[in-house]
């Protein structure tokens, strides 16, 4: 670094003149660009995702391979294929899928049918962009033990399954009882509305009172479906 004398360390900056012209011409044109493809997005690079599959549901799923194989591999155009040693369905990209983000589609459609769901309600996952799915269990709204859990468990589902198909008719949601575990699939607010009930019935509230609360908040049109439940409900409630 050069050294600077006290004199002119001491000497005011002076500022630079820069010149102020503005070219006044035309702008240029606006670049156009092709739609990149999801190889180039990644730099050509094969993204995977990998599912784990639970022993109990290693039956269901060869049984409806081709169902789930199909959508992913014609319509997606991804690859799919089961690893027997690590238990786990893999899915990646190939140089023919044009969008990157059906990779995470095709995951959680195996992930929903892995849960419980069937495959035709588990597809919808491939054709909407606002369905989730949400699981919780019983304890994280209350602790239950022994008969309780039991009774709990036979509120949510009801005399042949009754209270389940309602409030999925209700809220236009599919739901899953897997045990102490609950899977919810559908749109945000529909999940909030079907959360709600199971809430309430997990709480220890009757299914005539929690369709009672449900038709004073809902919309019209999605109380039509409860008024069938509520007629043969007061006399198994």
């Amino acid at each position: 670094m050069p050294k600077v004398s006290r004199k002119e360390a001491s000497m005011p900056l002076q500022e630079v003149p820069r010149s102020m012209d503005v070219d006044d011409g035309p702008l240029p044109d606006k670049p156009t660009f092709a739609p990149i493809q999801a190889g180039a997005e990644g730099g050509q690079k094969v993204e995977f995702r990998r599912v784990p599959v639970p022993q109990h549901r290693m039956t269901p799923l060869k049984n409806a391979w081709m169902q789930l194989y199909k959508p992913i591999t014609e319509n997606l155009k991804l690859d799919m294929r089961m690893n027997l040693k690590t238990k786990k369905v893999e899915i990646k990209t190939t140089p023919q899928t044009t969008n990157g983000d059906v990779l995470q589609k095709a995951a959680d459609f195996v992930h929903a049918y892995i849960l419980g769901f069937e495959v035709r309600d588990a597809i919808a996952l491939l054709r909407l962009d606002d369905l989730y799915v949400e699981c919780f269990e019983i304890k994280d709204v209350k602790t239950l033990r022994g008969e309780h859990l039991a009774r709990c468990i036979g509120r949510l589902a009801g005399k042949s399954g009754k209270t389940k198909f309602t409030i999925e008719n209700a809220t236009r949601t599919r739901i899953v009882l897997a045990d102490t575990r609950i899977h919810i699939l559908g749109s945000f607010q529909n999940i909030r509305v079907a959360r709600d009930a199971i809430c309430s019935l997990i709480m220890g509230s009757p299914a005539g009172k929690v369709y009672s609360n449900y038709d004073q908040s809902a919309p019209a049109s999605m109380t039509a479906d409860t008024q069938e439940f509520k007629v043969d409900c007061g006399a198994h409630c």
